[in-house]
């Protein structure tokens, strides 16, 4: 029986010269140092990689720098990983670095670890359970509390095998993530192949990538094609989430690529330099005033960010998040769970990230990590000065369900949200954004007004377009008696560029279904009206459909025949497109007006001579059947090949209908 392989990312962490890189190297064959200065240093500058296939688990080994100036690479190879590898020298114990990456793992979300008491060989038994008391004692009440502790030598090879195990226990722990998600792979290398160009490196947190997919290269939005996918070391169809994937690419050189560019599914997502985000400050952290600025890290990128603190909104029964009030100069960091507040951070460069991405914020200078958090929104927009629903907003965004934070964000946007601007800030599939806004849709928060694209508005926006269509097409009737209603268009765009096409088309079908208004072609009236007209209306229309009729196909000029009427200009304007709407007369040019008697008599003319004469017929011999001059000819001919009646062929018309 052949169970699956579960792809697992493990990351080192730990001071300078506690011996990660040795100890990756007895677990899986490979030295994960690559670089010459770091092979002639001795130390980790940049990132290692190297892989283990042990027992149904391929654990993919990031190895990163120890020493403080290499921080930010540390972070870029932090991003995606499952399991951390805490090391710890048995001879030096608990060092400045080990605490600095420890607090960055635990504020990135990594739930699962294991510690190597690296160099055990060098101590006694003694000296390496006063290490072991003191490892237990810094890890008591954190997410480590109940990791194993593994003594190892690397050069003797003793605790290696006991360390493997403890990996796999912690492996086990692992949620698998997700690929049926959108494709996102945060590059931590760009470099060019002999024979294959450019490859790029990662660890796949969503989705999967195979040859041949199209894919968008952010920031920027380049498109890419790929060549070409390895995991492990390894070639293979498709590369999934939690694996370390390199991925040859089509179309651009490795040069205009760098660490903190982001593969994604092409069409889905969106750059930003506005995040939401909460935000929690180490104990250690200096007191940051508003708009200070800090290095900002997430995933594999880095920039810098300026911090705007949002007031919170402070809950009476719990004393403890009075921590979290902004002070006249700031916020000051509390302990976990204390000192988190809401934030926008306004960055200096585009990235790509979602909700619920975690991120890392470094001291401008000197550079030390203060503290890191989630993000909330990455598409936030510009704080206003009376936005009190704000924090509320976000908090929703933070502990909400799919269909309260779908209704939130719908409410929130006036004109209504698309299924697209959920996905490129949530980085759901299309299914999960369907099912969360029929069920925010079943409990009124919301009206899904189209199906294809899927668009919500708030239903509060909904019901005020509706009694506005309502009123406008009353107040048009009572305005405007002589006319059957106002055009449609005319209606919408009555109600401001803030409603949508599809919301006014969804709220117009809901009160035609209501039988509130009515909607005859491109004219909207309400229901059950009538064009009134007063007795000499009534004759000046009756005269206006005889001087059109009596003409036949010699029609009178509109202004001649409108200027002999008892009405005002005005009345008989109106009058005649009262005519026109009930299809009485028709509107061949802008200056032609026929009967529609005369333009079927015309029709039953062709009709005739296409059986008696053929099909084709000349200008010349159009004009002698009609008995009319070219002034009526040539525009009565063009509004025949509009109807298809007619279709022209040179100097010619062919005769479509029998």
């Amino acid at each position: 029986m052949t169970t699956q392989t579960n792809s697992v990312i493990v990351g080192t962490a730990g001071h300078i010269d506690h011996g990660k890189s040795a100890l990756i190297e007895a677990l899986t064959g490979t030295h994960p140092d690559r670089l010459a200065e770091e092979k002639r240093r001795g130390i980790t500058i940049d990132l290692g990689f190297a892989f283990l296939e042990d027992d149904g688990v391929r654990f993919g080994f990031v190895d990163v720098p120890g020493h403080e100036r290499f921080v930010s690479n540390m972070l870029a190879g932090a991003a995606g990983i499952d399991v951390v590898l805490l090391v710890i020298a048995a001879d030096e114990a608990i060092k400045p670095q080990t605490r600095e990456h420890f607090d960055i793992c635990r504020m990135l979300g990594v739930k699962s670890g294991v510690m190597a008491l690296t160099k055990s060989d060098l101590v006694d038994a003694d000296s390496t359970e006063l290490v072991r008391m003191e490892v237990e004692d810094f890890l008591r009440g954190s997410f480590l509390e109940r990791a194993a502790i593994v003594p190892v030598s690397a050069k003797s090879g003793a605790g290696i095998a006991e360390l493997k195990q403890a990996l796999h226990a912690a492996a086990v722990l692992v949620p698998r993530r997700d690929a049926a998600r959108y494709l996102r792979l945060p590059i931590d290398r760009a470099f060019a192949m002999k024979g294959f160009g450019t490859v790029v490196t990662g660890t796949l947190i969503s989705g999967s990538i195979g040859a041949e997919d199209e894919v968008e290269l952010f920031p920027g939005g380049t498109r890419l094609r790929v060549r070409g996918v390895q995991s492990g070391g390894k070639g293979v169809v498709r590369a999934t989430a939690g694996q370390r994937t390199a991925v040859n690419l089509a179309g651009i050189e490795h040069g205009a690529i760098r660490r903190g560019m982001v593969l994604a599914t092409a069409g889905r997502f969106r750059a930003t330099r506005r995040i939401d985000a909460r935000l929690e400050l180490l104990p250690s952290a200096p007191r940051l005033k508003q708009r200070s600025r800090v290095h900002f890290h997430a995933g594999t990128s880095a920039t810098v960010a300026e911090i705007y603190f949002y007031p919170e909104r402070i809950e009476q029964k719990d004393p403890g998040n009075e921590a979290l009030r902004e002070g006249a100069g700031g916020v000051a960091g509390g302990r976990t769970g204390k000192g988190a507040t809401l934030v926008q951070l306004r960055l200096q460069d585009d990235v790509l990230v979602l909700a619920g991405d975690r991120f890392i914020v470094r001291q401008f200078s000197p550079v030390i990590t203060i503290g890191g958090g989630v993000v909330l929104d990455p598409l936030a927009r510009r704080p206003l000065q009376r936005d009190s629903g704000r924090t509320g907003f976000l908090e929703t965004l933070e502990r909400g369900k799919p269909d309260e934070i779908v209704a939130a964000i719908t409410e929130r946007a006036f004109s209504g949200v698309t299924s697209s601007e959920i996905v490129a800030r949530f980085g759901w599939t299309e299914a999960e954004v369907r099912e969360a806004s029929r069920q925010a849709a079943s409990r009124g928060r919301l009206k899904i007004v189209s199906e294809e694209p899927l668009v919500l508005v708030a239903m509060a926006v909904f019901e005020e377009t509706r009694k506005k269509i309502a009123t406008k097409v009353e107040s048009f009737r009572k305005e405007n008696p002589l006319q059957a209603g106002i055009a449609r268009e005319a209606l919408r765009a009555a109600l401001g560029r803030r409603v949508r096409p599809e919301t006014f088309r969804a709220a117009l079908a809901e009160l035609v279904a209501q039988k509130k208004v009515e909607a005859q072609g491109d004219i909207v009236k309400p229901a059950g009206s009538e064009v009134t007209l007063l007795p000499e209306e009534a004759r000046a229309k009756e005269q206006i459909a005889k001087a059109f009729g009596a003409a036949g196909l010699a029609v009178p000029a509109v202004k001649e025949v409108l200027g002999s009427l008892a009405v005002e200009p005005q009345r008989a304007e109106k009058l005649l497109r009262i005519l026109l709407h009930e299809k009485q007369l028709v509107r061949v040019s802008p200056e032609l007006i026929f009967h529609s008697e005369a333009l079927r008599h015309l029709k039953e003319q062709l009709s005739t001579y296409r059986k008696g004469r053929g099909e084709r017929i000349s200008v010349p011999v159009f004009k002698e059947l009609t008995g009319i001059t070219r002034k009526y000819a040539i525009p009565l001919l063009e509004y025949l090949d509009r109807e298809k009646v007619t279709r022209r062929a040179g100097d010619e018309r062919v005769i479509l209908q029998p």
